[in-house]
């Protein structure tokens, strides 16, 4: 993990030269090489099917998911065509914690297209299934895959609801970088939505929409717009809008979420042992507070309305005492150390180059000084930045609003 990625396919105008000083200095050309897209093959699909789903992962995730199952609401709505269903309800991103709170999974959960609300394979006249049973998709860390499925399984009890594992069916991916839309009201990816429609028709997308599974689509990152857009699409086909010279190793994408002080899945969300709200899993919309009870709600909540929450998930940069970026010096599990203070400051959760991500004391990242480096590696110097999503008051809690890089 902790080498630069580059693309699978490298862009014309970014051969060469370039991409030599993208490794080199650890420079992040992919905010200028965007939009890129790649298969996430770190994430798995599951399905949930049956009458009792929605109840039962509402009793068990941070998120409200009742809202997967409403007739009305936060959708979008436009004419149906032969790729696009009339309706689409916007993923929801949770996760499922221990009892005491400690964070376990995350999960994005998708709700496929119903059948009267998208074309047969014609694109003359509604789908031909009016009968299909409720169901769920949802993307989950393949590292933890059997475990997730087996601990879904332990809480079903008597619950109508069957869990399978649908990797070998459907894939995820996600389109990200510069060129994205950010400012749009709509949920999906605005080039998608015109897909079918009259000249502008993407033949990669009316071919797959001819098969038998027909309607998905590119949605907004349900955690933050700058994110980019996230899908699954059946493994057969390749989405619509993925250009063979913008496909990229999905390790840029962890670069991108790096940027953004982005954590995801049990590997850079500590399975057991993540405080979520330290994680900023709220900042990042995977948590409600006013759906009533879940599995470890009271730790969450309590926390939310009455702790400070001290340390938090922060994009962090290692450099040497010149200023100068420091390639794969460092590892995940590395002490953050306070030179001034000597005091622990924290601890690097992930990295990839001269980047990562550190789970922080925001009383010494807040400094925005040389003050912290790498215990037993002096040399190495840690700075820390502001994401640019982080909502105001996180600091206010610090009495501090402009310290962070």
């Amino acid at each position: 993990m902790n080498r630069v990625a580059l693309p699978k396919s490298i862009p014309q105008h970014f051969r060469g030269s370039q991409w030599k000083r993208l490794c080199n200095r650890c420079e992040t050309q992919v905010q200028d090489a965007g939009p890129l897209v790649s298969l996430l093959k770190s994430r798995s699909l599951i399905r949930f099917c049956g009458p009792d789903t929605l109840k039962f992962l509402q009793g068990l995730l941070t998120n409200d998911v009742r809202r997967l199952g409403e007739g009305i609401g936060d959708r979008t709505q436009h004419l149906p065509t032969s790729n696009l269903p009339a309706t689409s309800v916007p993923p929801i991103y949770a996760a499922l914690l221990t009892p005491q709170g400690r964070f376990l999974y995350d999960l994005f959960l998708y709700r496929p297209p119903t059948c009267d609300t998208k074309l047969d394979h014609t694109g003359t006249g509604p789908d031909s299934h009016p009968h299909q049973p409720f169901h769920l998709f949802a993307d989950v860390d393949a590292s933890v895959l059997d475990e997730l499925l087996q601990t879904f399984r332990r809480y079903r009890l008597r619950s109508k609801v069957e869990i399978d594992d649908v990797s070998s069916d459907f894939s995820c991916w996600q389109r990200y970088g510069a060129g994205i839309p950010e400012k749009s009201s709509e949920v999906e990816e605005p080039e998608a939505a015109s897909v079918g429609w009259g000249a502008a028709v993407d033949g990669t997308a009316m071919s797959s929409s001819r098969g038998s599974d027909r309607g998905w689509q590119w949605f907004k990152d349900p955690r933050w717009v700058s994110l980019g857009f996230r899908g699954i699409f059946p493994s057969n086909i390749t989405p619509p809008l993925v250009e063979v010279d913008k496909e990229t190793d999905e390790q840029n994408f962890l670069l991108w979420r790096i940027e953004k002080g982005v954590a995801e899945g049990s590997t850079e969300i500590p399975k057991g042992e993540a405080v979520p709200l330290e994680y900023n899993l709220a900042g990042l919309n995977a948590i409600s507070f006013d759906k009533g009870c879940y599995v470890g709600q009271e730790l969450i909540a309590r926390t939310h309305h009455k702790g400070v929450i001290r340390k938090r998930i922060v994009p962090i940069r290692f450099l040497d005492n010149d200023g100068k970026e420091l390639v794969n010096k460092v590892i995940p599990g590395s002490v953050v150390m306070d030179t001034v203070s000597g005091k622990k400051a924290g601890i690097v959760t992930t990295t990839l180059g001269c980047r990562g991500l550190g789970l922080l004391r925001l009383e010494e990242a807040l400094k925005g000084s040389s003050a912290l480096s790498i215990q037993e590696q002096e040399d190495v110097k840690v700075l820390a930045s502001r994401p640019d999503w982080w909502p105001s008051e996180w600091l206010r809690d610090h009495g501090q609003n402009n310290g962070f890089v």
